[in-house]
């Protein structure tokens, strides 16, 4: 493909949204009758736009070099590799290279190859060269190590998984991603993907072994921390040759994983805790008023922090008969899964929170690493966990408890949750006055005294 010279080139930016803009050349208008490509990209992220827009400039080019080779020639070898062994199945063989066939104890295969290819003598040129390529084993192999497939799989291979996600949720997924292969290399060297072998996967796992397992009296760590670097590993290796056209290539990470006996339950807060210590006028002054208020927020509505620290102002509806909180997912911005996307009332002190935030919480959009931070800081700092299993999202846990205690439905705990509700689905989970109705039932008090001390007065 042509370089791309220009870090926008071929974009253009209509509204909000970036599209793919480029005139077809002359020289190949004969096989194209565009005039001129305009597409949308479907998103108002550059970055992403960036991808797409390499994305579809080297489909147009792969099919212009049809008719000029001279001016569009250049191809990955990835692809270049994909397509010879594409070739090789559709004549019903698997590519193999030359070495391995004449390596074998017998040449039945390679004459089956041979005979092949005896009734294409006759084709163009360019077809039997190819076909002998495919078929004999003789296309160029390509070379790439595990680091260089790893940048392969985070800027083409999974683009569009990326597409929908927020800048931090796409640098907490390829920070995952990143370790793994990080571990790998200093383990066993930045090797082919080609030569990485089962007993390079085995070594991956002793590394992880004798952390989750020590021998020496230190900490162990969890399986799931082990988990995920086998697991990412396993993925990429899939992924990566199914991407050059090697689905059936056995994966030297399958089956391995570990069994996670560090369990570490998140404990719910009690209710006379919220309410003795949470609840107390000034205790989270000195916190950002914002982080704050949201902190405020959850005890009412169990909300997933980060749906909290995201939530933007058209999804704040305070003036509506039924004050209440739209989760959304957005253009740039994923939800947990299609169950989180939910509407709910604002009730107690909740409602009084969002009044002071309107506009949502800009300082944490995106930043939910820092909220999450911040606020466990404080309460570490304020003695506010009661124990060491109680975590900022105890209040999640605190949420679930009270409705089932108070003999909430099922199904609308699910709703309110953002889970998934197993049952056969009816309706739409009640209207919004019988859920402010229910969760007025579980609702704290909230005292004068609390609303004229920070973060509601400063």
């Amino acid at each position: 493909m042509k370089a791309i010279r220009r870090p926008d080139q071929y974009l253009r930016l209509r509204g909000d949204i970036w599209h793919y803009v480029r005139r077809v050349p002359k020289a190949v208008s004969h096989i194209d009758d565009r005039t001129l490509i305009y597409r949308s990209l479907e998103t108002d992220s550059r970055k992403v736009a960036r991808q797409r827009r390499d994305i579809f400039a080297y489909e147009d080019e792969l099919r212009w070099s049809e008719a000029a080779p001279s001016r569009f020639k250049a191809t990955p070898r990835e692809v270049t590799y994909r397509d010879v062994s594409h070739y090789a199945r559709s004549l019903g063989f698997n590519y193999e290279p030359m070495e391995s066939l004449i390596s074998r104890d017998t040449v039945t295969d390679l004459l089956h190859r041979l005979q092949t290819l005896e009734p294409l003598k006759d084709a163009p040129q360019a077809k039997e060269e190819r076909d002998a390529d495919a078929l004999l084993g003789i296309a160029k192999t390509p070379t790439t190590t595990i680091t260089q497939a790893m940048e392969l799989y985070l800027s083409e291979i999974v683009a569009d998984e990326l597409a929908g996600k927020s800048p931090e949720q796409v640098k907490n997924f390829s920070k995952i991603k990143r370790r793994a292969v990080a571990n790998f290399v200093n383990i066993n060297g930045d090797i082919d993907m080609r030569d990485i072998t089962r007993e390079h996967a085995h070594a991956v796992r002793k590394f992880w072994h004798e952390r989750i397992h020590p021998q020496d009296g230190s900490k162990p760590m969890s399986g799931s921390s082990g988990n995920k670097d086998l697991g990412s590993l396993r993925k990429l290796y899939r992924r990566y040759f199914e991407h050059i056209g090697e689905e059936e290539r056995e994966n030297p990470f399958r089956n391995m994983r570990f069994k996670d006996k560090i369990l570490t339950k998140v404990m719910p807060f009690k209710d006379d805790w919220v309410r003795s210590r949470i609840l107390a006028p000034d205790v989270l002054d000195g916190l950002n008023r914002q982080g704050a208020l949201l902190c405020m927020a959850l005890i009412e509505t169990g909300c997933r922090p980060s749906e909290l620290a995201n939530i933007r102002p058209e999804n704040i509806l305070l003036d509506a008969e039924v004050p209440h909180m739209r989760i959304r997912p957005t253009k740039d911005r994923e939800l947990k899964s299609g169950a989180s996307v939910r509407d709910i009332p604002l009730v107690g002190v909740a409602l009084e929170a969002m009044r002071q935030a309107p506009n949502g919480f800009p300082h944490y959009q995106d930043r939910s690493y820092l909220l999450s931070a911040s606020l466990t800081k404080a309460f570490k700092a304020r003695e506010l966990f009661p124990t060491n299993q109680h975590r900022i999202y105890s209040f999640r846990h605190s949420f679930e408890n009270r409705m089932l205690e108070a003999g909430l439905d099922f199904g609308l705990r699910c709703t309110l949750m953002g889970h998934r509700n197993p049952r056969p689905e009816y309706g739409d989970g009640g209207s919004l006055v019988y859920r402010r109705d229910e969760l007025l039932k579980i609702a704290h008090p909230v005292s004068d005294a609390l609303l004229q001390s920070y973060p509601f007065k400063v």
